[in-house]
């Protein structure tokens, strides 16, 4: 029986960006507030879909969303993967999820903040932590890509870290 609802698509155009050494910058002032940025140590599927679907929904993110359970605690609680999430005045603000399964190459597979902490200067900080710890791994590159329909200054703020583009593709995202 063929579904009643036609599948609909929004197209982007993807960045792919790459770093070839850890960088030597100096990390961006401190925020203000109480921040802490902690690992998470096989985080539970809720936790992780809070974070994932509050950051992403204004993104598209829909990857994640169409796993099951299980396969998703399979991929967040693995050893190749490290979950870290920044914490403001003790409430839950950001998350950046690093990839190792490709070795020697790492892979920032998602970074977002939490709308509510969107402008106060903490996307810097919390990614240059993010690529500090990715480059704490036996990697040769670290790797993320970036989309049209991410945050708009998404792309400024990978290339001030460090990171260079080196392919652009066309694609489209299937909406849930």
């Amino acid at each position: 029986m063929a579904s009643s609802r036609s599948k609909r698509y929004l197209p982007m155009t993807v960045t792919f960006l790459q770093m070839k050494a850890r960088p030597s910058s100096p990390p961006p002032p401190l925020p203000g507030g109480k921040v802490a940025i902690l690992k998470a140590q096989k985080p539970p599927v809720h936790f992780y879909r809070y974070l994932y679907n509050t950051i992403g929904e204004a993104y598209f993110w829909v990857d994640r969303r169409r796993q099951n359970d299980a396969a998703l605690a399979s991929i967040i609680q693995s050893p190749v993967l490290d979950l870290y999430v920044l914490y403001v005045d003790g409430c839950p603000a950001g998350m950046a999820e690093l990839d190792f399964k490709d070795s020697p190459a790492g892979l920032l597979a998602y970074f977002g903040l939490l709308p509510e902490y969107i402008g106060r200067g903490l996307g810097a900080f919390f990614l240059h932590h993010a690529i500090q710890n990715a480059w704490m791994r036996p990697i040769t590159t670290l790797l993320v890509n970036t989309c049209t329909l991410d945050h708009p200054r998404a792309l400024p703020l990978y290339q001030q870290m460090g990171f260079a583009p080196y392919s652009r593709e066309d694609r489209r995202v299937e909406l849930l």
